[in-house]
């Protein structure tokens, strides 16, 4: 009878979408609340410690997912109520001091079999796991996409020695797969997309088996390999090659599902045959999907298209599956990391997906089931990121630092070949290196961001290397080699001497400024201001060249004013380049200038020219509020540090002076306000597409209208193109 209430009981949840368990245990009344989680009974005897191990992929020694030996059969833990005093039980266990972190929604790859325990609640001084309080063993409401993982610290405890701690079995354990080509030629070409498989196993390389191997299998190791997609190979093409090899310890019967994301995780035997496959190079052009704020290439921040506008996706329930699709779609390989906790920054505007559940195969992050967003669900904190496998070019080969004090700081050397093919190192010329092209470098040596680029080394001349070999480096920012950037066809550096070649000083983290544009919408208006006031703002520069031709102090200056908020949502402090030794004093305004130009403020005419400017120079860079949790570290007061904290933003309101475009000579018309941050890139930062901001402006000789103020690269490209043309309706008039 109580079964059958029950059933009515679910079914009826079921209809009206209320989703929650119905009879934990069939004896508890249904009028009875569910009993607190309360101590799992050993399943051991007193004797015999109860079995763990750290499974997954991919993983080190010391992190992986948590696994339970209970009644013959090894399970998993759900993540429901996991903390690191949980965390720190298990790592005691396993033989580590300490953890240092805990996963959960199946990092390391969704375990098999039962889920022994939900809801562990540990104090942190337990010798093991079951003396936690739980749900009881094999109770619980989870799926295996809740698995969790701990991250142990690297240290094991002195003399430890316990038989029931059992790591993977290193025995199937793959680290690393590779395609090797069987053409000569082909040896020499990067990326390589077709070759035998071969797999690091154990103390060597091991090929694999062809006997069952699918396109499945195929698709894995193309996308751990960094490649979006495969085809089938033609064996007969390596039929002859693999004959005339010797016999080898060969992995066999691979039985992969095609939605894994390492071959680890696909059930494996062994024998003495080959496997072949093929990859499908190129990144694959998307719309629907883009990373933002990474370092390094397939990795960022995910951002995701919708009615036109980008938005961030929450990190509840974020996996490896789901992560793998956003990287497949964007022409990368499968993920190497699901990262949450806004590990790449956090975004601004809308937050559109939550509880993203992909199981590994659809074409978009869209195909997969998720949950809207509500303002209680999530907040910016919570941004998904991934790391994308991408295919190997060899680049960092091709470049060097040497003389620094860390691997992250140094002179840079580049290899380079004569007629004869005879490889060399050589210095590159400093004139002109700015940080764009020590962006360049840092990405190419794989060190993160540049922090500086420098063009005097003689502090860290340690090298036999003179001769420079490159100079007039010019580069983008976004290229992911120097020899990708203009130069020089034939060296020319008036500075020849070594101590003047150009060095970095990367580092794994960034800045990043983004304005706040509904801000400034909201705020602008239109001042008249006498002439008599503006002896300072002429002084710093802040007024069009006309007004030098006024008749000072009578008249007036026509004044496009609007407040600017600038907050850094990146990773590390925004600081100016220049340290306070060369900040420069200006009495009028009773301030340091930390940097030349800090802003830009154009109005432009539709084909783009500027048809009126301003300039903020950088005269007080500090923390004037920060999202809660947050400490100020900057303020301009007593000659105090300059910057942004990361968290913070720095507002400079409409009525301080040189917050304005000076207007006099504009005529009636429509024209896009554009507000540039960081001009000039001189400090570094993890995404300068959001450096931009553009609005829809039109002035009619008396009053001024904003519409569609957007951050750079927020708006679609389509949208981007109908911005252009202003829209007929006029609302948020302001005179």
């Amino acid at each position: 009878m109580e079964k059958s209430r029950c059933t009515q009981q679910l079914a009826f949840n079921l209809l009206f979408g209320l989703w929650f368990t119905c009879c934990l245990a069939q004896t508890t009344p249904s009028n009875t609340a569910t009993p607190a989680p309360s101590p799992s009974p050993s399943p051991q005897s007193q004797n015999e410690r109860l079995k763990v191990r750290l499974a997954g992929y991919p993983r080190k020694h010391n992190e992986g997912r948590v696994e339970l030996f209970y009644k013959g059969e090894w399970g998993t833990i759900c993540d429901d109520d996991f903390s690191i005093s949980n965390a720190n039980v298990l790592c005691r266990q396993l033989g580590f001091v300490s953890a240092t972190g805990w996963t959960h929604s199946a990092k390391y790859g969704k375990g098999q079999g039962k889920i022994w325990l939900d809801n562990v609640l540990c104090n942190g001084g337990e010798k093991s796991i079951d003396s936690c309080k739980s749900r009881g063993w094999g109770n619980s409401d989870c799926t295996h996409d809740e698995d969790a993982g701990v991250v142990c610290k690297d240290e094991r405890i002195p003399g430890f020695v316990d038989s029931n701690v059992i790591d993977v079995s290193y025995e199937n354990k793959i680290e690393e797969v590779r395609l090797r080509p069987v053409v000569a030629m082909a040896k020499k070409r990067l990326p390589i997309t077709e070759g035998v498989v071969e797999v690091k196993h154990k103390d060597g390389w091991a090929q694999i088996c062809d006997l069952g191997w699918t396109i499945k299998n195929t698709r894995v190791v193309c996308g751990m390999l960094g490649f979006p997609h495969e085809k089938k190979v033609n064996k007969n093409f390596y039929k002859l090659y693999l004959e005339r090899q010797k016999s080898y310890f060969h992995v066999h019967s691979v039985a992969c599902t095609g939605t894994e994301v390492h071959l680890a995780a696909c059930p494996l035997e062994f024998s003495k045959r080959n496997a072949t496959s093929s990859c499908e190079g190129g990144m694959a052009a998307v719309s629907l999907t883009k990373t933002a704020g990474g370092a390094r290439l397939g990795e960022g921040r995910v951002e995701v298209l919708k009615d036109n506008e980008w938005g961030t996706v929450c990190d509840d329930r974020w996996s490896l599956q789901s992560a793998s699709v956003v990287c497949r779609e964007l022409g990368f390989g499968s993920a190497k990391e699901a990262l949450t906790g806004a590990r790449m920054g956090q975004g601004m505007g809308p937050i559109y997906m939550n509880e993203v559940k992909c199981l590994g195969q659809e074409k978009s992050i869209w195909n997969c089931p998720f949950k809207n967003i509500t303002s209680e669900d999530c907040q910016h904190m919570e941004d998904a990121a991934v790391r994308c496998s991408v295919p190997y070019m060899g680049l960092e080969s091709l470049i060097r630092i040497t003389g620094g004090r860390t691997r992250y700081e140094g002179r840079l050397e580049v290899l380079s070949s004569d007629s004869n093919g005879t490889q060399s190192w050589g210095l590159i010329c400093g004139e002109s290196w700015s940080t764009k092209e020590a962006m360049v470098a840092c990405r190419q040596l794989g060190l993160g961001y540049a922090n500086q680029g420098l063009q005097e080394t003689w502090y860290w001349d340690s090298s036999n290397v003179t001769e420079m070999i490159m100079s007039g480096v010019k580069c983008t920012g976004n290229e992911m080699s120097l020899s990708q950037c203009q130069h020089h066809k034939t060296v020319s550096c008036q500075k020849s001497a070594a101590k003047f070649a150009a060095g970095v000083i990367c580092s794994d983290t960034a800045s990043d400024l983004i304005l706040n544009a509904p801000l400034v919408q909201q705020t602008v208006y239109i001042e008249d201001r006498p002439l008599h006031m503006l002896y300072c703002a002429a002084e710093e520069d802040c007024l069009s060249k006309s007004a030098a031709k006024a008749n000072w102090p009578y008249g007036h200056r026509r004044l496009l004013r609007f407040s600017s908020q600038i907050h850094n949502i990146g990773r590390a402090d925004f600081k100016p380049k220049a340290g306070r030794h060369s900040w420069v004093w200006h009495a009028c305004h009773g301030h340091y200038h930390s940097m030349d130009i800090f802003t830009h403020y154009d109005l432009l005419n539709a084909n783009g020219s500027k048809v009126a400017e301003g300039h903020k120079a950088s005269f007080c860079l500090e923390d004037t509020d920060c999202q809660e949790g947050v400490s100020k570290r900057y303020e301009c007061a007593n000659f105090g540090d300059q910057g942004i904290t990361v968290g913070c933003w720095d507002l400079y309101r409409h009525d301080i002076d040189c917050q304005w475009i000076d207007i006099t000579d504009v005529k009636p018309g429509n024209y896009i306000l554009q507000i540039v941050i960081n001009p000039n890139h001189e400090v570094a930062e993890s995404d300068f597409t959001n450096n931009a901001m553009k609005c829809n402006c039109k002035y009619d000789g008396h009053r001024i209208w904003l519409h569609n103020c957007h951050v750079g690269d927020a708006f679609s490209e389509e949208a981007e193109r109908r911005f252009e043309k202003y829209p007929g309706q006029l609302n948020n008039q302001v005179s």
